[in-house]
């Protein structure tokens, strides 16, 4: 076996060891020789590659930089669904300028709780979470900056898949940012009162079950939320306002059912 194909296979079996467990603030409970048998090489040729566990826990923590970006913009039929029911149940009030960001609202409302338990749950945004605390920790060096570099990277394309799906959902009913800022802003806060959520809820197990009636952003009605769609709510929409050159007709509102149950408006590109 090549020194190449015995790197593969330690770094696949390192790395399928941490989705499987989940990552602490190190990498001391991963066992390089239970790695050494779950890859399947000849435990010289794990030593011939890395003479000193260090330095392989500094390849994998490269490795694990690089695929680090949790799968929070990945298609999600349900979340889809859930978005589509709910604005064509209130698709009318967007014919009045002052209540499309109550609109956008109830589509925080509904969805936004089942994100925040699915990101919850996710080993995947633990690891995430986990990976930056350990980052932290690391001492300047080169290593430091290649995973600096790689959670760069994975910021970039979060922010980028998450503006890009309040930009498809704002275009829809009629919203655009504020003056000065972009989806790309309203992106950023949102993910990081998500991770202060998500870092809050160990504490605070009500965190989720909590309800209480509100009408934050005058809809014709008080509703029951959330505290997690609430807070995620009011930090994107505090950001985004009416369109006025949206000409909200008949004809318009008819496309827009239309597109919404074909399913087609959430299609990326």
């Amino acid at each position: 076996m090549s020194d190449d194909e015995t790197a593969r296979r330690m770094l696949a079996a390192a790395v399928a060891r941490v989705e499987e467990a989940g990552l602490t603030v190190s990498l001391e409970h991963i066992s390089f020789e239970e790695v050494i048998r779950d890859a399947g090489v000849a435990r010289s040729a794990a030593y011939r590659r890395w003479p000193y566990k260090d330095l392989f826990f500094g390849d994998l923590l490269r490795e694990l930089a690089r695929g680090a970006s949790p799968a929070i913009t990945d298609t999600n039929p349900g979340a889809v669904e859930t978005v589509a029911r709910t604005l064509l149940a209130s698709l009318h009030w967007a014919r009045t300028p002052g209540l499309r960001r109550a609109l956008a609202g109830e589509v925080l409302r509904e969805s936004a709780l089942g994100e925040f338990e699915a990101f919850h749950r996710s080993s995947a945004w633990r690891t995430y979470l986990a990976l930056q605390a350990t980052f932290r920790g690391l001492p300047d060096g080169v290593l430091r900056a290649e995973v600096q570099q790689s959670f760069a990277e994975s910021e970039r394309s979060l922010v980028a898949g998450v503006a890009a799906a309040y930009a498809r959902m704002a275009t829809l009913i009629g919203l655009r940012p504020c003056a000065g800022v972009t989806f790309e802003t309203a992106a950023r806060t949102a993910i990081a009162t998500l991770r202060g959520l998500i870092l809050m809820a160990p504490g605070d197990p009500d965190l989720t079950v909590r309800r209480f009636r509100a009408n934050p952003f005058g809809a014709p009605e008080p509703a029951e939320w959330s505290e997690p769609a609430l807070a995620i709510a009011s930090v994107v929409l505090a950001l985004v306002e009416a369109d006025p050159d949206v000409p909200w007709t008949d004809e318009h509102e008819r496309s827009v059912a239309t597109l919404l149950r074909s399913g087609r408006w959430a299609a990326r590109g």
